[in-house]
């Protein structure tokens, strides 16, 4: 990658190159594409953006809370937009069978697409990592190097940097000569920042991983594999830590369904047949 001053701030002409093109069938949920890919094509996918010389690719994940976050900010939802974004969870499958007639093809979400690409993903990277406490960091790359050894894992920084001044996180990021940076600070700052301050300079791809550094760490467990089969992991989540997810959870997910449904009566139907 071309060194440049990793303080250079990217004009609007790049945003526009950045915006992803399509590369295959997608399913827009509330007016954003959601790319429809099964899980090979999908790990294949971002291995290929791994090898272009094209320029950063942004990758997030949308759920029933990003959604609901992205109708109340416009601004969030303009840097969705400039992502290539992959569907997570029960909530948008609910919403594209009302919407078009079918569930996406995989649930791609963050926690289980990452780690699988990285066991996909042959050829060693250096992977960056970007957030969470400097503990839950630690843990994280230690588990990351025994899952997949021959990738090489640097800790950049927890994620309670100096966000009014991040020179130093960008530098050291470039420095580090980074192919794959997983960025957790929670939605919707880590899409917002990765979209402000980092270009190809700084990596090939960053995805956007919100809590996935808690689940990798060990520090927060992970639903047993019945209920994931079952699509209620967020019940689990919500057990586990009532008193902070509740209202993502117990009040998010009526308002989430309310936007798709008011969204469905306003818009020509887009159902087959």
């Amino acid at each position: 990658m071309p060194a440049s001053s990793s303080s250079a701030v990217r004009q609007p002409d790049d945003a526009l190159a950045r915006a992803p093109q399509p590369v295959a069938p997608v399913r827009p949920i509330l007016d954003m594409p959601v790319h429809d890919l099964g899980w090979k094509p999908a790990l294949a996918l971002l291995e290929e953006k791994l090898t272009e010389n094209r320029g950063l690719t942004h990758i997030a994940f949308l759920n029933a809370n990003n959604a609901n976050v992205m109708m109340r900010d416009p601004d969030y939802r303009e840097v969705l937009g400039r992502c290539l974004v992959l569907p997570d969870g029960i909530g948008v499958d609910i919403a594209a069978r009302f919407l078009h007639g079918g569930r996406f093809s995989a649930n791609l979400n963050g926690t289980d697409f990452v780690p699988a690409a990285l066991t996909f993903i042959t050829k060693p990277l250096r992977v960056g990592l970007l957030g969470a406490t400097s503990e839950v960091l630690q843990d994280a790359a230690r588990n990351f190097r025994r899952h997949s050894p021959w990738h090489d894992f640097v800790e950049i920084s927890d994620g309670y940097f100096d966000r009014a001044d991040p020179t130093f996180i960008l530098k050291r990021i470039e420095q580090a000569r980074i192919d794959l940076l997983l960025v957790a600070m929670g939605t919707p700052l880590q899409e917002k920042w990765v979209d402000k301050h980092l270009t190809g300079d700084h990596a090939r791809v960053v995805i956007s991983v919100g809590a996935l550094l808690d689940f990798v760490s060990g520090r927060v467990p992970r639903a047993p594999d019945w209920v994931r089969q079952l699509r209620s992991e967020w019940l689990f989540r919500l057990w586990l830590e009532p008193s902070r997810l509740w209202r993502r959870y117990v009040l998010g997910i009526p308002v989430f369904l309310a936007h798709v449904l008011r969204h469905r009566f306003r818009q020509p139907s887009t159902l087959p047949g």
